[in-house]
């Protein structure tokens, strides 16, 4: 039972956190990116930019999602 609380506290103290903060360092980007393509309208390249921050910004998001859905699952499937 003690390596199952190990793994429990070391997601939950350690993993989850970083989870959320690239989460969050994602979602900056994403709004980064809607910023610099409102702000420079007049500009083509530069709110290509700016739409591609949006897109990296939620294919990161995405990403965090998706490992925080693994991990989840690992979890419940070993009885954590």
């Amino acid at each position: 039972m003690e390596l199952f609380e190990l793994i429990d506290n070391i997601t939950e103290y350690i993993i989850d956190p970083i989870i959320l903060l690239l989460f969050g360092l994602g979602f900056l980007y994403f709004l980064w990116g809607i910023a610099k393509f409102i702000w420079n309208a007049d500009s083509e390249v530069a709110r290509k930019e700016g739409a591609d921050h949006m897109i990296w910004g939620i294919v990161g998001m995405f990403i965090m999602v998706a490992a925080f859905g693994i991990i989840s699952l690992i979890k419940n499937s070993i009885g954590v």
